[in-house]
Formats: structure tokens, C-alpha cells, sequence
């Protein structure tokens, strides 16, 4: 795992839908550090470890990278999912850690988590067609998909050196992004705080 800094504040957890060496997606999100403001962070957790879903093995003990993934998830102020498209859809790798993040049903780490999506590939279509499978899956887990035009970056190779997203009209749209998922965060914050005051 890749940690991010043990400032306090906000932390993001960001999650590539790719576990190639080389991935575009791991690359996006090795570059969201410096976009987000000093009050917040982002650490990477890879699903190199995750074994297939299997429900003979969900349960009080779950194989020690599906607890870590849960650990990470339930730990973070929300997500960052960046993702390929493969064959109109999501990864199996993506989908196979969000049904195992999914349990127990109704009452995992992903519920009311807010999510940031994102797709890259290096065809035109920036993988777009993945977000609504990654977003129908995240609400069946009753997480919070930020409601925003899509980032969906195309020719993804092109915006890519030494393992780091350099094009800055791209760069500058995921800053975008990024403050919209701080403000979803800060907003359910301050929701659970009127609610506790309210008791």
C-alpha cells in the first residue's frame, strides 16, 4: 500500500480498476496528490491481493487482503475510483473488490462512502461507457457516487510521463473533480453534525 501522509484532515483512498505494472489508472492517481488542498490526502490501495469473491470465505474472517481493502475503505472520508474500460464495462478485477467491499449487505464500508469516478483509456471514448456499470454497482452497496460531469480522459497514453499524469488542461479537470468530492465530503459532515446537535 501506498501511504499518504499522516496529516490530519480529510483522506481520500484511491483504488485503480487495473493491476497492470504500467496502469494508466495507477498513474492518474499517483497525480492527485498535488492537486488537493493541504487539508487532505490520498493513499493507494492495490487489488493485486484480492482473491475472487467467494462467499464460503465472507465472514468474520475474511482473507486478510479483503480485510485490509475493508479496513482502508471504512477508514477513508471517500473514494477515488479510476478505471479502464474493458469491453464496455468495468474490470472484473474493479467489480470483484467492490462485491467483496459490498458485505455484509446494506451495512459495508461503502455505504453513504462518498465516490469520485473515473475511467481513462487510450481510445476516444475515455472508457465512459464503464461509469454507468461502476455506478449501478455502487448503488446496489448504498455508496454516494458524486453527481458531476464525467471524467473520462481519452488518449490517455499521450497525457502520461514517468508514470505521472503531466497534461494540465486533464490535470486541471480533476482538481475540479477533486473539490467536488471534498465538498460532497463536508457536506455529509456537516449533515451528521446537525443530526447529532438535533438528539
Amino acid at each position: 500500500m501506498t501511504h499518504g501522509t499522516s496529516t490530519p484532515g480529510i483522506r481520500l483512498l484511491g483504488i485503480s480498476g487495473s493491476i497492470r505494472r504500467e496502469s494508466h489508472c495507477t498513474a492518474v492517481l499517483r497525480s492527485l496528490q498535488p492537486l488537493l488542498p493541504g487539508t487532505a490526502s490520498i493513499e493507494l490501495f492495490p487489488l493485486d491481493d484480492v482473491p475472487l469473491y467467494n462467499a464460503d470465505l465472507d465472514g468474520a474472517s475474511p482473507p486478510a487482503a479483503v480485510a485490509r481493502l475493508k479496513a482502508a475503505i471504512a477508514e477513508a472520508d471517500g473514494l477515488v475510483l479510476c478505471s479502464p474500460e474493458y469491453n464496455y464495462g468495468m474490470p472484473g478485477v474493479l467489480k470483484n473488490a467492490i462485491d467483496w467491499a459490498s458485505r455484509p449487505g446494506f451495512a459495508s464500508p461503502l455505504k453513504g462512502k462518498p465516490v469520485l469516478i473515473a475511467t481513462a483509456s487510450p481510445g476516444t471514448a475515455g472508457g465512459v461507457r464503464a461509469q454507468a456499470q461502476i455506478r449501478d454497482a455502487l448503488a446496489a452497496t448504498l455508496a454516494r457516487p458524486v453527481v458531476r460531469p464525467h471524467v473520462a480522459i481519452a488518449n490517455i497514453a499521450t497525457r502520461i510521463r514517468d508514470g505521472r499524469l503531466v497534461d494540465e488542461t486533464t490535470l486541471d479537470f480533476l482538481r475540479v473533480a477533486l473539490a467536488d468530492l471534498l465538498q460532497e465530503i463536508a457536506l455529509l459532515g456537516g449533515a451528521a453534525s446537525r443530526a447529532v446537535d438535533q438528539r
